[in-house]
């Protein structure tokens, strides 16, 4: 029997409409705009100023703290502005504009093809060389890895896991890339495994991605220590939490880190990103996105430019369909709709969803009725309704004794809510008054 998790979960349409499409490399655009924060933690502090010339890796945004992540250019060109710039979030933050032109890489970088297996690096100098590329979490979360790999005093890693579920529907930017890139992900999970000081490591997948668990299979048979994992496909599979249960058994309590049961876990892409930075000495200024929706013409998985507009990865899929109700960054479940095409692709963009005025459209919104779905399906435990009142009537006390600091975003509980409530879009409004709060008492 496959494994999955305990507590909760649903299994949505997959709608998986870009896959078995190859990577599509993206031409640069005519200008990037590179934001300050594209991490969890501090943003990062400019380095340039408007006018300076910089190459494709040139560092332009320095690390401003502990929980922080270099930036580098995408492009090579010149520095037009710093200025504030509409990001995902729908908010304005510092961004970098530089103005393209050429595509001159920094000599350091390896561009060649060519696969390097072997390098004679320590532990000490893969978390450097992770540090000075600015590699973070790519599954959404970008936390800055470097971070994740220093564990705290007293704590020790057991086990590696690479989180390949991708659970989201319609995303398929880490299948494709366990499909061409099977060699580099290994790689860089062997480089990870160094870097913690551990034997093992589990790379997970759900199973209704079966051209990867055998490709990875046949290739891990030469990689020491390192096992692929077909697990049930069941969202959210790809949960830090979720997939720690799925794979050791083992349940993270509440308000603790994965590293509190032996587990560190990382993305598939973070892994690739990983034996860039290490073996072609390439810090993170692209990835790959998924662009689809079921009115999508060529719905696509891109290597994009960090920095480059959203409208053209939409542009290369074809187009924006008539019709379009909204683009979502991200997939349908955890992601965020986009409040203008001109927001650029930044280090945690997965995908570029599109939907219909239909399937956009809200159903007008009931009474609860009590039918406990909401917690059956909630797969940290707690309960939705619960917290979605305590929101509504500002019970700061109840909502955090309710624990709506463990919530994990994923949407479950709205997806299977019979009534049409908003039960996430309230939790992750109470979610971030609580965190103020606690932060407000600690400090």
């Amino acid at each position: 029997m496959l494994k999955t998790f305990r507590i909760g979960g649903i299994h949505p349409p997959e709608n998986k409409l870009s896959a078995g499409k190859k990577i599509t490399p993206l031409a640069p655009p005519e200008q990037v705009i590179i934001p300050l924060s594209q991490h969890i933690g501090a943003p990062a502090a400019a380095v340039v100023k408007k006018g300076d010339p910089v190459r494709v890796g040139s560092l332009v945004g320095k690390a401003n703290g502990f929980v922080s992540a270099n930036i580098h250019s995408s492009v090579s060109g010149k520095v037009s502005k710093i200025d504030d710039a509409l990001d995902a979030s729908g908010y304005r933050r510092p961004a970098i504009f530089i103005d393209v032109e050429g595509d001159e890489w920094e000599e350091s970088i390896d561009r060649t093809e060519t696969f390097v297996r072997e390098k004679a690096v320590t532990a000490e100098q893969i978390i450097q060389r992770i540090t000075e590329a600015g590699i973070v979490g790519l599954g959404g979360a970008t936390f800055p890895t470097q971070v994740k790999l220093t564990p705290p005093p007293g704590s020790k890693a057991e086990i590696l896991i690479i989180n390949a579920a991708e659970c989201e529907p319609y995303l398929t930017a880490d299948h494709t890339l366990m499909l061409e890139k099977g060699e580099e992900v290994l790689t860089g999970t062997s480089l990870l495994m160094k870097a913690i000081h551990v034997t093992k490591a589990v790379i997970g997948i759900e199973n209704n991605k079966k051209d990867a668990i055998s490709h990875l299979q046949r290739l891990a048979a030469n990689y020491k220590g390192i096992e692929v994992m077909a697990l049930k496909t069941q969202y959210p599979q790809g949960g830090e939490k979720q997939l720690i249960d799925s794979i050791i058994r083992r349940q993270v309590k509440s308000g603790a880190l994965p590293i509190s049961v032996g587990a560190v876990v990382q993305n598939v892409g973070t892994a690739f990103a990983v034996y860039e930075a290490v073996m072609k000495n390439k810090p993170l200024i692209e990835r790959i996105v998924t662009v689809t929706g079921k009115a999508v013409t060529n719905a696509s998985n891109f290597r994009v430019r960090i920095g480059t507009p959203i409208q053209k990865l939409i542009d290369a899929a074809g187009g924006l369909p008539e019709g379009t109700g909204k683009i979502i960054g991200g997939g349908p479940m955890m992601g965020k709709a986009l409040i203008s095409t001109d927001v650029p692709v930044a280090k945690g963009s997965s995908g570029v969803l599109i939907l219909s005025e239909e399937e956009a459209r809200r159903k007008p919104m009931m009474d609860c009725i009590r039918c406990a779905k909401c917690v059956n399906v909630c797969p940290m435990g707690i309960n939705p309704t619960t917290l979605m009142t305590a929101t509504e009537f500002t019970n700061w006390e109840l909502a955090e004794k309710n624990h709506i600091t463990d919530c994990i975003e994923c949407g479950s509980c709205t997806y299977t809510c019979p009534a049409n409530r908003p039960l996430l879009d309230y939790i992750r409004l109470g979610k971030g008054k609580v965190m103020g709060i606690i932060r407000s008492r600690k400090a």
